[in-house]
């Protein structure tokens, strides 16, 4: 049986690491997805000096200060990619790849650092398009598949999902050496729009059509409402009320993925107020 957390938090910036902090000291059983070295985003700051009680620090030096935090809480951090997150109605389902967790309530904190979908992309997922390769490959057992890479990572997707269709061609968007079987076919050529009538039928690519049953599209990260089906978006951020509260209950999102201002501070207090009410909406099931 699936081990069932009271909050999963996405997100190891300032937001997500303040729910965990605050979601912890309320006694909640926590999860927290993410990198292990914390947001990228701290080291390319030279100084930060609108940030309470740390004047004059460096980006790094405030990143050490995070992580000294959340170890001396015992917060570990899961480095792994949430694929997918789904409402289920008593709790949310979140998919890595082949596994999946479960909690009662989630905490979007993923920051602004996503890629720009592709024309079609949006309005064929679910009906050919996917971010899961690993979850969706039986669908297309001895059918035609192309994988549009944007990372090493992809690749490991790539060979398995292989090993079950009849044809998969792999679209790498990054430059380097490509470790695929021999039966996979590399196209280097830049991707336009995914097309279809019902399902996906194509890709159509700068100098070619790719006839394709599928396309999976595997990126870093992904916006909030592919991630989450069904959340509601404004002006390109997750919609929330002033308690951090999405249209999902039991959804909570901080940080920059709710909006301007792009402000560590401002993460991290939107991150306790989203986990306070997270507690406060486990509280309320009991």
């Amino acid at each position: 049986m699936t081990n069932r957390y009271d909050i999963a938090i996405i997100g190891t910036g300032p937001a997500g690491l303040s729910a965990a902090i605050n979601a912890k000291i309320r006694n909640k059983n926590v999860i927290l997805f993410g990198i292990k070295e914390l947001s990228n985003k701290l080291l390319k700051a030279p100084k930060v000096n609108n940030y309470l009680g740390f004047y004059d620090v460096t980006g790094e030096q405030l990143k050490g200060q995070f992580q000294k935090h959340i170890e001396a809480m015992n917060i570990d951090i899961v480095n792994e990619k949430i694929n997918a997150v789904y409402a289920m109605g008593s709790h949310f389902t979140l998919m890595v790849n082949e596994k999946m967790y479960e909690a009662k309530s989630v905490i979007l904190a993923t920051g602004m650092e996503y890629t720009k979908p592709l024309k079609g992309e949006e309005e064929f997922l679910g009906r050919g398009v996917g971010y899961c390769a690993t979850c969706d490959a039986p669908l297309y057992r001895g059918k035609t598949v192309t994988i549009i890479g944007y990372n090493k990572e992809a690749e490991e997707e790539a060979n398995y999902v292989a090993e079950l269709t009849s044809k998969l061609y792999y679209v790498p968007m990054y430059e380097g050496k490509y470790n695929l079987n021999d039966s996979i076919e590399i196209v280097k050529d830049k991707p336009i729009e995914i097309k279809g009538e019902d399902r996906v039928k194509n890709v159509m690519m700068k100098n070619k059509d790719i006839i394709t049953d599928g396309v999976f599209v595997l990126k870093d990260s992904v916006s909030p409402n592919q991630l989450v089906p069904g959340i509601e978006m404004q002006n390109g951020h997750i919609k929330v009320d002033i308690d951090m509260k999405t249209n999902i209950a039991g959804c909570f999102a901080a940080g920059d993925c709710v909006g301007k201002p792009y402000q560590y501070i401002k993460a991290a207090g939107q991150g306790q107020i989203a986990a306070l009410n997270a507690v406060a909406y486990l509280d309320s099931l009991k």
